[in-house]
């Protein structure tokens, strides 16, 4: 099940996650909307930690294994609401509202078999790549903005 914070706000664990050198950032494509994302995704209740999802979101969704370097804190986010999203996330003027948690880390290990692979590329990018595949999705652009990811 999915935690929302005490205004209804979906709650979502990120990974900015770099290579050894910090030169490099993996992102993965969406599966909603065209283009490319930071690997992110519900907090759930059965998580204790935000990083607990934000390393599992990493696994699912890029297929890596990654250590957490630091935490990039909070970040909102309030959107149009699609046609398919719960009333308890929507706000009276249509808005979806939600809350990231972002940290960056550092891949230790990338699988040849992950959960989401039939449904994800994922691919390694430099600093103005991902500011570039990143700039309609302001969150996800301020948590890479956030990272000490060399530019």
């Amino acid at each position: 099940m999915q935690r929302y914070s005490d205004l209804g706000e979906r709650l979502i664990a990120g990974v900015v996650p770099l290579s050894q050198d910090r030169t490099k950032v993996l992102i993965v494509q969406s599966t909603r909307r065209k283009g490319w994302i930071l690997p992110k995704g519900g907090w759930e209740t059965d998580e204790r930690l935000a990083t607990e999802a934000a390393v599992r979101e990493a696994w699912e969704e890029a297929g890596i294994l990654c250590r957490v370097l630091r935490d990039l804190g909070t970040i909102k986010e309030v959107r149009p609401a699609s046609s398919s999203s719960s009333s308890s996330t929507s706000s009276a003027a249509g808005q979806m509202r939600s809350v990231y948690h972002f940290y960056e880390v550092t891949v230790e290990k990338e699988e040849e078999r992950w959960p989401e692979m039939d449904r994800r590329a994922r691919t390694w990018v430099s600093y103005a790549q991902a500011e570039s595949a990143l700039r309609d999705r302001p969150a996800l652009l301020e948590a890479l903005q956030r990272s000490s990811m060399i530019r």
